[in-house]
């Protein structure tokens, strides 16, 4: 199969770009969000990476790592102050890994993500500190981000993905941390990227948020970021309440460190409070935990932090909760 290049401007088609997509060389599934038992509350992070090895394409050996199936899990118990994760790795194959091309559904091992035909989200990932075993059903269409689906992440045309989100996603299932089990319910938000060159050279890694508001909106930002901080590109998505959605311009958002905090793992630096300028209004984006830090150098070969964060407006009031992502302040990221 030959490899792919830029990526050309096509109209999404589903179920099928729900799958996966091996010609392209990198590609995953996210879902994060809230979820509450009783008094106890809880962040969630789950992904599934797929990467394709080019090297190998041409080998005829089944043993040959063609594509590399990865996964994140992490846990914020926020009662706790404490983030709990694990990961994964393995080659796609002998019944081990597996990204299927049809619809959404990742498996590494034990742990597995995958879509129904109703459209519902089924995650089944265990672990010997916490698990998750949670649902997730659509309460709003698809967002498509971008051109109808086709994101630009860089100046030149050929830093894209095809991206779209499932936000506001209800959430529902069990969690449990250290035994003790606990059936929770709660918002989620699905992203699937896409890409074979996602990243300028010039950039070192990005800011990022995709945030649940608590009246239905759906608040997508993000900026890339050069070695000295200052952003390369920027862009995100609002949809209201009512449906109608805005594609943010470059040059629209903008993200203002307010408060760090320094890993004592990494030593990195992390804004865990921002003030993130969108159309849609002025807002405060602070972290809920400052430590949710995760290392994930036996898998993905990166250190970064991804938190639950909630989100206040112009006006000082919460509106909503959702995830922060911040790469490339340990080290460069390198996809």
């Amino acid at each position: 199969m030959a490899r792919a290049h830029a990526l050309p401007e096509r109209a999404l088609q589903f179920p099928r770009d729900f799958g996966a997509h091996p010609d392209l060389r990198t590609e995953w599934w996210y879902i994060t969000g809230f979820a509450a038992a009783g008094g106890r509350d809880f962040g969630y992070q789950l992904t599934f990476f797929r990467t394709r090895i080019d090297g190998t394409q041409g080998l005829q050996s089944a043993f040959a790592a063609r594509q590399l199936v990865f996964a994140h899990a992490a846990l914020t118990d926020v009662q706790g102050r404490r983030l709990w994760h694990d990961q994964r790795i393995a080659r796609e194959g002998f019944g081990v890994a597996r990204a299927g091309s049809a619809d959404t559904s990742v498996r590494l091992r034990d742990w597995e993500l995958t879509r129904a035909a109703d459209g519902r989200y089924t995650a089944r990932l265990p672990g010997p500190d916490f698990s998750l075993d949670l649902r997730f059903a659509p309460t709003q269409p698809m967002l498509l981000q971008g051109q109808a689906g086709l994101s630009r992440k860089g100046p030149s045309p050929d830093q894209a993905s095809y991206y779209y989100s499932e936000p506001q996603l209800a959430a529902s299932g069990t969690v449990t941390l250290q035994g003790r089990r606990f059936a929770v319910q709660g918002k989620g938000w699905l992203d699937h990227e896409w890409s074979e060159a996602l990243l300028h050279p010039d950039a070192v890694g990005w800011d990022w948020i995709g945030m649940n508001l608590d009246d239905g909106s759906a608040l997508t930002a993000f900026q890339l970021r050069r070695k000295n901080g200052s952003p390369l590109w920027d862009g995100g998505s609002f949809r209201s309440p009512g449906g109608s959605t805005y594609i943010a311009s470059p040059g629209e958002t903008q993200f203002r460190p307010q408060r760090r905090w320094t890993s004592p793992l990494s030593g990195a630096t992390y804004p865990v409070e921002w003030m993130v300028r969108t159309p849609a209004d002025f807002y405060t984006v602070r972290a809920l935990v400052d430590g949710q830090e995760l290392d994930s150098r036996a898998s993905t070969g990166a250190i970064y932090w991804e938190g639950l964060s909630e989100l206040v407006d112009s006006n000082g009031r919460r509106v909503g909760r959702g995830y922060l992502e911040m790469t490339g302040y340990a080290q460069r990221l390198r996809l």
